[in-house]
C-alpha cells in the first residue's frame, strides 16, 4: 500500500509520499513514488503514484522517455501548454498502460493493474495546479473546497488534514501537519512506512524550493511523533468525563 499527499496553500505546493511497497508481509521493499520534471524558469511538474508497482513504474518510465522524444513523435510533459493538458496526457498514459496489461489475457480483473496518480506543478503563464488522476484516465482538479489530494491508504491521515488545514498556513506548518497525518497512518497501518519523500514548491519559481528524504531516525519526525501522541493524551484528559 501507499500514502501520498499533495496540498495547495497560498505560498505554493507541498508533496509528500511514503516509500513502502509490499507483496505480502515477508516481501517489503522501498521504492520512490515521486518524480519531478523541470524546465528552468518555465515549468515544474511532479507526479506521485499509488497502486500496482509495475503499472506505476511503467507510467513514470513512459512519461520520462516521451519527455526526451523529438517534438514530432509524441506529446510530452515538457511541451504541454498547460497543467490541464499535462494531466490529460498523464491520464491517457496511465489508461494505456493498464489496458495494455489487460490485453495480455492473463489478468483476472482490471483492479489487479490499477493505479492512481497525483499530478501537480506550474507552467509559466498559469497558476500552480493539482490533479487527481484515476485508473480510467479521467481526473479532477483541486479547488478551494478540495485543497489537497490523498492517494493510497488515506483514511487514517485524513481527519487531521480536514480539521487543521488553512490555505494561509506557512510551508513549515503545512509540513508539520502532513507529518502528523503520515504518523497517524503509519501507526494504524503496517503497509505504509518510512522513509518519506518531501518536496516544497513556491509559486512562480519553476524550481524545487526544498526536498528531503525523512528517515525513521530523523529527530524532527521523532519529536512530532512523540509530541502528537502526548498532545492527544493530554487533550483526552481535558474533555468532560462520561457519566452513567
Amino acid at each position: 500500500m501507499t500514502y501520498c499527499v499533495a496540498m495547495h496553500v497560498d505560498r505554493g505546493l507541498i508533496f509528500m509520499s511514503d516509500t513502502r511497497t509490499n507483496a505480502g508481509i515477508d516481501n517489503v521493499s522501498t521504492f520512490r513514488k515521486m518524480q519531478t520534471w523541470q524546465v528552468p524558469n518555465e515549468r515544474l511538474i511532479t507526479v506521485m503514484t499509488a497502486g500496482n508497482l509495475a503499472t506505476t513504474q511503467a507510467v513514470l518510465s513512459l512519461l520520462d522517455e516521451r519527455s526526451k522524444a523529438p517534438e514530432d513523435r509524441c506529446p510530452n510533459l515538457l511541451e504541454a501548454p498547460s497543467m490541464f493538458q499535462v494531466a490529460r496526457f498523464v491520464g491517457n498514459t496511465l489508461r494505456d498502460v493498464i489496458q495494455g496489461n489487460l490485453s495480455g489475457g492473463k489478468a483476472k480483473s482490471e483492479s489487479t493493474f490499477d493505479a492512481t496518480l497525483i499530478v501537480g506543478g506550474q507552467i509559466k503563464g498559469g497558476e500552480p495546479r493539482l490533479f487527481l488522476v484515476y485508473p480510467e484516465g479521467n481526473f479532477i482538479e483541486a479547488s478551494k473546497d478540495t485543497p489537497f489530494f490523498q492517494i493510497g491508504e488515506m483514511k487514517y491521515g485524513r481527519p487531521i488534514l480536514v480539521r487543521a488545514y488553512d490555505s494561509a498556513m506557512s510551508f513549515e506548518d503545512a509540513v508539520k501537519l502532513m507529518l502528523v497525518s503520515f504518523n497517524s497512518t503509519v501507526k494504524a497501518n503496517l503497509s505504509v512506512g518510512l522513509p518519506f519523500d518531501l518536496q516544497l514548491y513556491e509559486s512562480n519559481s519553476f524550481e524545487v524550493l526544498y526536498e528531503k528524504r525523512i528517515e525513521e531516525s530523523d529527530p524532527y519526525y521523532s519529536e512530532i511523533s512523540e509530541g502528537w501522541g502526548n498532545a492527544l493524551s493530554s487533550a483526552l484528559r481535558t474533555l468532560p468525563d462520561f457519566t452513567f
